[in-house]
C-alpha cells in the first residue's frame, strides 16, 4: 500500500481527502504542528522521515485579505514550500497532487477561464499561489496541479456556512452580485484526487499536469447566498431574514485584496482526458446544506 502524505488534513479539502483516500493507502496526517509549511527549510528532512509515495497538497495560506499584510508568510506557505514538496517528490519518484487557484486569473476574460490562459494574478495571495504552480512544474516531478474556486463543504468555515449564520442573526444583508463563479464542494475535490490515484496506481503513465476541477455552471455570491437562503427557509430553519439579500457591486464592499470579477473554470480538459463529469454547483450546495442540516436534526 503506497503512504499517502496528505497536508493541511484539517482543513475543509484535507478533512475530505481522509475519507476519500482512507482505501487508496497508508495515510499520514501529520497536522500543522508535525509538517509546518510555514517552515519550507523544515520540510525535507520530514519528508525524509515520512517517505511518502504520494503527497496530496491542499493546504495553503488562503487569508486573502490578510495575505496582503504578511505576505513573506503567504509565500512562505503558497510557494516555497510547494517548491519543497515538488523537488523532494521529484528526487524519490513521488506523486505530487497540488490545489491551485483562480486568483490566478486578473478575472477581466469574458467566457470561462482555460488552463493555459495567461495568468495574471491581482493579490499576494493570488501571486504566491502561481509562484507555487511555477515551482512545481519547473522540478519535474510527476504532478497533478488541480485549480479550482469557492470552495464549500461541511467540514470548516465557507460562504455557505457564514451565509447560514448571517441569515440567523441579521434582519437584512447584502452580498456582492457582480463577481462570479462556483461553489465547489471539497468532497468533489477530494474525489478527483481519489481518481487521479487510481488512475496513475493502474499505470504511471498518466496525462499529468494543470486542470481546472470546478462544479459545472456559474452563479455570482449573490446567487449563491440567495439559493442557500432559500434551502434553509424551505427546511424550516429560523432565520432573521425576512426576505432576500441586497444585491451590490463590488466597490459598495471594499476589500483589501483584489478579487477576480470572473472565476468561472473550464473544466472540458478534465473531463476529455479522464472521462470525468462534474456535477452542477446547484447538485452540490444542496448536498452540503442537506448534510448540514441532517447534523442539526435531534
Amino acid at each position: 500500500m503506497p503512504r499517502i502524505l496528505i497536508t493541511g488534513s484539517s482543513g475543509q479539502v484535507g478533512f475530505e481527502l481522509k475519507r476519500a483516500l482512507a482505501l487508496h493507502g497508508r495515510l499520514l496526517c501529520p497536522g500543522r504542528a508535525g509538517f509546518d509549511l510555514s517552515q519550507p527549510d523544515t520540510l525535507a528532512a520530514l519528508l525524509d522521515q515520512l517517505r511518502p509515495d504520494i503527497i496530496v497538497n491542499p493546504a495553503a495560506h488562503t487569508a486573502v485579505d490578510r495575505a496582503e499584510d504578511e505576505p513573506a508568510l503567504a509565500h512562505a506557505i503558497n510557494a516555497e514550500a510547494p517548491a519543497v514538496l515538488a523537488r523532494w517528490a521529484q528526487a524519490h519518484d513521488a506523486l505530487l497532487i497540488h490545489y491551485s487557484t483562480d486568483y490566478v486569473f486578473d478575472g477581466n476574460k469574458d467566457g470561462a477561464w482555460c488552463e493555459d490562459d495567461v495568468a495574471q494574478p491581482q493579490s499576494v495571495y493570488g501571486h504566491s499561489k502561481w509562484l507555487g504552480e511555477q515551482a512545481v512544474r519547473a522540478s519535474g516531478c510527476r504532478h497533478f496541479i488541480l485549480r479550482t474556486s469557492w470552495v464549500a463543504g461541511v467540514y470548516g468555515q465557507n460562504f455557505l456556512k457564514t451565509m447560514l449564520r448571517l441569515a440567523a442573526t441579521r434582519d437584512s444583508l447584502s452580498v456582492v452580485a457582480d463577481q462570479y463563479g462556483a461553489p465547489t464542494p471539497a468532497s468533489l475535490l477530494a474525489d478527483v484526487a481519489a481518481l487521479l490515484i487510481d488512475r496513475c496506481q493502474a499505470s504511471p503513465d498518466q496525462a499529468y499536469g494543470s486542470y481546472h476541477v470546478a462544479a459545472g455552471g456559474r452563479c455570482s455570491w449573490h446567487d449563491y447566498a440567495c439559493h442557500v437562503i432559500a434551502l434553509a427557509r424551505a427546511a424550516g430553519w429560523p432565520l432573521t431574514l425576512a426576505g432576500a439579500p441586497q444585491a451590490i457591486a463590488s466597490a459598495d464592499y471594499p476589500q483589501k485584496a483584489r478579487r477576480p470579477a470572473n472565476s468561472q473554470l473550464d473544466t472540458g480538459k478534465l473531463s476529455r482526458q479522464f472521462g470525468i463529469s462534474l456535477p452542477s454547483w446547484q447538485d452540490g450546495v444542496n448536498q452540503i446544506f442537506q448534510a448540514i442540516h441532517s447534523a442539526r436534526q435531534p
